[in-house]
C-alpha cells in the first residue's frame, strides 16, 4: 500500500502535478505512521499477554507452596517434638545394648582360645590346598618292540629261574 502511493507520486510529478503528488506521499507517511502505531500495540499486547501468563503461573507456585505448607502441619501436628526426643534416647540405648552385647561376646574368648581357632583356620586352609604327592620314583623306560603275549611269557619264565 505504501508502495502503491510513492508510484502515485511519481506519476503526478511526470504530469507536473505538484500538490497532488505531495498530498500521495503525505498520505503515504500517514499510512506509514498508523503502521508503526499498529505495531506498538501489536508489541504492547503481546508484552501484556506474556505478563498475565507468567502471573497466572505464578499463582499455580503459591497455590502449590500453600498446599505444600498446609501438608506439612498436618505432618508436624501428628508428631511432637517428645515423642522425638524419646525416640532418639531409646535408639541410642539400643544402640548400647547392642555395643555391651558385642563386647561380652568379644571377651568371652580367651587369648588361648583365639590361638586354637586361628590353628584351626590355617589347619582348613591347607587341607584345601592339599595337592597331589609327585611320585620320587623314575620313569621305566619305553619298550623298543611291543610286549607280545609270548614275549610276556619268557620274561616270567627267565625271571622263574634261579641263576
Amino acid at each position: 500500500m505504501v508502495t502503491k502511493e510513492t508510484e502515485v507520486a511519481r506519476k503526478l510529478l511526470k504530469e507536473g502535478k505538484k500538490k497532488q503528488a505531495v498530498l500521495a506521499l503525505k498520505k503515504k507517511k500517514y499510512q506509514e505512521q498508523l503502521l508503526d502505531k499498529a505495531d506498538t500495540q501489536l508489541s504492547n499486547l503481546q508484552e501484556m499477554i506474556d505478563t498475565v501468563e507468567f502471573a497466572q503461573i505464578e499463582q499455580k507456585v503459591i497455590e502449590g507452596l500453600k498446599q505444600g505448607n498446609e501438608v506439612l502441619k498436618e505432618i508436624h501436628s501428628q508428631i511432637s517434638l517428645d515423642e522425638i526426643d524419646n525416640l532418639m534416647l531409646d535408639t541410642q540405648e539400643a544402640l548400647e545394648y547392642q555395643q555391651q552385647i558385642e563386647e561380652a561376646l568379644s571377651s568371652a574368648l580367651t587369648h588361648e582360645d583365639e590361638d586354637a581357632i586361628l590353628a584351626e583356620l590355617d589347619e582348613l586352609s591347607k587341607e584345601t590346598l592339599k595337592m597331589p604327592e609327585v611320585p620320587s620314583d623314575a620313569l621305566p623306560e619305553p619298550a623298543t618292540e611291543p610286549a607280545t603275549a609270548k614275549s610276556k611269557a619268557k620274561e616270567k619264565k627267565a625271571e622263574m629261574v634261579p641263576a
